[in-house]
């Protein structure tokens, strides 16, 4: 490796480094429980449990989108993803929450994975900004995790 190349690469950012770590421990945690109805209740309480620990304005919004998305997508379980809130379909991640404290962001962040479906021509969002949780804004979640489930 050339001078050049090592001097420009500094590899993963702490909050990287530790989300990668969360994301071991839930594997982990999760191979450890016994019953799929055990291994459900558990996650749950530990996303309503890492909602809890986030900063106010951060909380304040996870505990909105929280709130629509199991309203709205039932069929979605929640479950922590690299110690994100995420709702899963089947074992697969298809939504989340990232707090901006998380990543020392603008703006806290609900994103979407392959699994949703929200396919729309050849461009689409996966990702969108969250600054605050308004009535407007619980309608367009609760019709893009409806979306993403079908």
């Amino acid at each position: 490796m050339t001078s050049a190349q090592s001097s420009t690469y500094e590899g993963f950012t702490a909050e990287e480094r530790a989300a990668m770590k969360e994301h071991a421990q839930e594997q982990k945690k999760a191979a450890r429980r016994t019953s799929r109805a055990e291994k459900e209740a558990e996650a749950a309480r530990d996303v309503l449990a890492k909602i809890a620990e986030m900063p106010d304005a951060d909380r304040v919004l996870a505990e909105r989108v929280h709130a629509v998305i199991t309203a709205n997508a039932p069929t979605l379980a929640p479950k922590l993803w690299y110690g994100m809130p995420a709702y899963a379909l089947d074992g697969k991640v298809v939504c989340f929450f990232q707090s901006a404290a998380k990543f020392k962001a603008r703006y806290a962040t609900l994103g979407f994975n392959d699994p949703a479906k929200l396919d729309e021509g050849s461009m689409w969002a996966t990702a969108f900004a969250l600054t605050e949780v308004t009535a407007e804004v619980e309608e367009r979640i609760a019709a893009l995790v409806q979306q993403a489930v079908r």
